[in-house]
């Protein structure tokens, strides 16, 4: 609640200054507290009346014990989980959510579960593409391209497009003594950018900086300017009711 109120402040302040910042907020809150997350989501909307839409939570598991795990198995499934999604539901807010590849299939069941919540899957689906999911591309984007069409499927679903940056997508632009520039950028990201655009559709997609955890392997200019040459007229506001 500190940080949505914190935000929510610059955000008010940048209202008189050059530009605007923060027009929509995402915050935290614990879904597995079930029907008494509801309280917490009171706080937080009170903490920012006017710009916060939803909370952020990871589901993200793997059996493999050298990928991170940051949350238990299974949590798209528990009860308790779907029970505070629903309160979601109920106060017309929005869950973002990041899980790796392999569970996508959990998430297009969860989605059909609650059909009334939006969800927004980061990261275009948790690819990965190193340690256990290292030199494996055939199996890996088979699985990931049947992950994307089954969650495709859900039409509460958004995607976003991004965090290509991270070096578990299995990319070596991290490495690279020179960075590397938006027109090759451009050129690596489109076949994975169309493997989601294409099921979901343009309007159900959205791009994402994912920074700073991308600026590992580019700047935010160019990777924006990768963005531009991708492709235009693509928009956020309307999944998180930005007035633009």
């Amino acid at each position: 609640m500190g940080e949505v109120k914190f935000v929510q402040g610059l955000a008010a302040a940048s209202v008189n200054g050059l530009g605007r910042a923060a027009a929509a907020i995402i915050g935290h809150a614990n879904l597995n507290l079930g029907d008494r997350v509801e309280p917490v989501l009171d706080a937080l909307q009170a903490a920012s009346p006017n710009r916060f839409r939803g909370i952020r939570h990871s589901v993200s598991w793997d059996p493999h014990p050298e990928v991170e795990n940051r949350r238990v198995e299974g949590q798209l499934a528990s009860g308790n989980f779907r029970a505070g999604a629903r309160v979601l539901v109920r106060l017309g807010l929005c869950l973002e959510n990041t899980l790796y590849f392999p569970q996508l299939p959990e998430l297009a069941a969860f989605a059909k579960a609650i059909p009334d919540l939006t969800i927004i899957s980061n990261h275009m689906g948790g690819l990965m593409r190193v340690g256990p999911y290292a030199n494996r591309d055939h199996e890996v984007l088979a699985t990931w391209r049947r992950g994307i069409a089954a969650v495709a499927e859900c039409p509460n679903v958004v995607m976003k497009l991004g965090g290509l940056g991270m070096p578990r997508t299995g990319f070596d632009w991290h490495t690279r003594q020179k960075p590397i520039g938006s027109e090759e950028l451009a050129e690596a990201m489109a076949p994975w950018m169309t493997s989601c655009i294409e099921p979901f559709g343009p309007t159900r997609c959205m791009f994402e900086s994912n920074f700073p955890v991308d600026k590992v392997s580019y700047s935010y200019n160019v990777l924006y300017n990768a963005f531009k040459r991708l492709s235009t007229g693509y928009s956020a506001a309307r999944v998180y009711r930005i007035d633009v």
